[in-house]
This record gives structure tokens, C-alpha cells and sequence, in this order.
């Protein structure tokens, strides 16, 4: 039988490379199909070991749309060594470069320095614009969507406001929009979409910040309430990572919605949450992306100060 031979062979040299070069998943894939097991069978020699781990789990793990991470997890991927056929720590070598990698990445996209760094330009705006940083608005909701283009990049967010007076005479808001690294704010535009129009723009180039007023066209009394929605159209920096929100005045709802290209879909999603600019983050849980609207969300139902995010990773 020259062609299950020859299939045999191509089978064994693309499961060698997937174990020098990974990533975990594609090498979980190749081992599965060089053995010709089923998944139910991998189950069915999980359960022997010991260790109960799902159809679809497994699925989700050689699809790369999931990664095991819990401690029966890494069990079973130590089982699946041993059930595969493949050398000791294998498979637990790549998971644990996957994991690195990922971790890199996402500290380099918001880091301390840089927080702090666009914290200071911002006062220095906001101080240009003649704006004190609350404003005189009170967020009873914010709705954010965040569009994620064909070239992984940042496109454009769209925010909706529902805010309250603290004070008499209050008649615009400051829009402050923070570019992925590499971003170009003098190529940035603002569109005032309902209820408000753009006045005065500043944009501080080294840290992609973007600030502009937004005007109401009428002046609010102290307990009034206001809608307006406005979009940054962007796009000029490379690929996206993350989404980050961060406030440091408590305020109403807060929701954010991450949409993707359906050309440039990403292999897993995860909101996470931080107290501070130098605090390590926590609140970490996998979002699944929607198939049919290709988007992932999260909802805070009463916004504190701090930050609160989406970061995704890429094949």
C-alpha cells in the first residue's frame, strides 16, 4: 500500500516539525493525526488515566481556540504525551512558550511607563482645552464598540454617553481616544454622530492620545441629562492586541464591545481588569467570540475608577 505509506510518512514529518517549532495546538493536531485516533478515542484513553476532559475541549485545544490552563488540564495534556506517543514534556514545553509569548505581548502593548506617560499628556491637553478632568458630567452609561479591521488594526470606536449634570452651564465633553502603539493621531479624524459637534482637537504624537470637544449646542442645568454618541476613525498603527477603558471617577454602566473583520478572526478572547496603573491584572475570563456578529463584550454594571479590558490573541 505505497499511499497510506507515503501518508504515513507526510503525517510523521509534519507532527517532527510541530514539535520543534509548535505552536501547542498545531502540534496537539498533528500527534492526534499521525496516531489516527478519534477524539472519542483520546477521551476514552484520557478516562483510563484517570482524567476527564470533553469531546469539545479537545477540539477547542487542537483548533487553538482554547488552551488548557487549569491543573486537571495540564494533567491531561501530560496524559496526552504518554497516550501519543510523544516525548516527555513535549506538549507542556510548547503550551508553556504559547503562554510566554502571549504574556509578552500583552505587556508591551499597555505598560506602566506608558500609562503614566499618557496620563501626564493628558492633563497637559485637557489643560490646553481649558477642561477640568470630571468635567461636570456624571456617566450614567457608556456604551463602547471597538471595530478590529481586515489588517488587525484598530479601526475605529464609536462611543454612546448617557450623562448627568453635577452643575449649571455644562455644554461639552471632552473625547479622549488612546491609540495602539506606532498610532498616528494628526491622521485620526472625529465624527460627531448624535446630539453634539466637534470643536477644538489635540493630539500628542509619541503616545497616540487624541483629545477633542465635543459640543452640545445647549447648556445644561445641574440634574439634566444628555445623550450624545461620537467615532474616531483610526486605523493608523499596526496590529491590535487589546482594548483598554480606564477612568478614575466611578460612574453608571459601562459596556464594551470588540467587533472583528470576518477576514482577520482571533483564536481566543479574555477580559481582565486592573485597580491601577501599576497593579498586576486579575478578573481574567475567556470571552467566546460569536460566530454570526464575529464580536466578544463585556458589561461592568457599575463602572469604578481604574481599568477594564479585551485582549485577544492571533494565530
Amino acid at each position: 500500500m505505497p499511499h497510506a505509506t507515503q501518508h504515513a510518512d507526510v503525517a510523521t514529518a509534519e507532527l517532527d516539525s510541530a514539535l520543534r517549532g509548535g505552536p501547542f495546538h498545531v502540534a496537539l493536531r498533528a500527534a492526534i493525526a499521525a496516531r489516527g485516533l478519534p477524539l472519542q478515542r483520546v477521551q476514552h484513553h484520557l478516562s483510563r488515566h484517570g482524567v476527564k476532559v470533553g469531546v469539545t475541549s479537545l477540539s477547542y485545544w487542537q483548533q487553538g481556540a482554547r488552551r488548557p490552563q487549569r491543573p486537571e488540564s495540564l494533567r491531561a495534556v501530560r496524559a496526552l504525551e504518554e497516550i501519543l506517543q510523544l516525548p516527555e514534556e513535549s506538549l507542556i514545553r510548547l503550551l508553556a512558550e504559547t503562554d510566554e509569548r502571549s504574556a509578552d505581548r500583552r505587556s508591551a502593548v499597555r505598560s506602566y511607563r506608558a500609562l503614566i506617560e499618557t496620563s501626564g499628556v493628558l492633563e497637559r491637553l485637557l489643560a490646553e482645552l481649558g477642561a477640568p478632568r470630571e468635567g461636570g458630567l456624571h456617566t450614567l452609561g457608556h456604551h463602547e464598540r471597538v471595530r478590529i479591521g481586515a489588517r488587525r488594526e484598530l479601526a475605529e470606536r464609536e462611543s454612546h454617553h448617557i450623562v448627568r449634570a453635577r452643575r449649571d452651564g455644562v455644554d461639552r465633553f471632552v473625547a479622549v481616544h488612546h491609540g495602539d502603539p506606532g498610532s498616528a493621531p494628526d491622521r485620526m479624524a472625529v465624527h460627531a454622530l448624535e446630539n453634539c459637534r466637534v470643536g477644538r482637537v489635540r493630539r500628542h504624537h509619541d503616545t497616540g492620545v487624541l483629545a477633542a470637544e465635543l459640543l452640545f449646542d445647549t447648556r445644561l442645568l445641574a440634574g439634566d441629562t444628555f445623550l450624545f454618541r461620537y467615532a474616531v476613525e483610526d486605523g493608523t498603527a499596526g496590529v491590535s492586541r487589546e482594548y483598554v477603558h480606564g477612568t478614575d471617577t466611578p460612574g453608571g454602566q459601562y459596556a464594551l464591545q470588540v467587533c472583528f473583520d470576518a477576514g482577520a478572526l482571533p483564536v481566543r478572547c479574555h477580559r481582565f481588569a486592573q485597580h491601577s496603573a501599576a497593579a498586576p491584572r486579575g478578573g481574567c475570563q475567556e470571552l467566546a467570540l460569536s460566530g454570526r456578529h464575529r464580536s466578544v463584550h463585556l458589561v461592568e454594571p457599575r463602572m469604578r475608577s481604574g481599568y477594564v479590558g479585551i485582549a485577544w490573541d492571533w494565530e
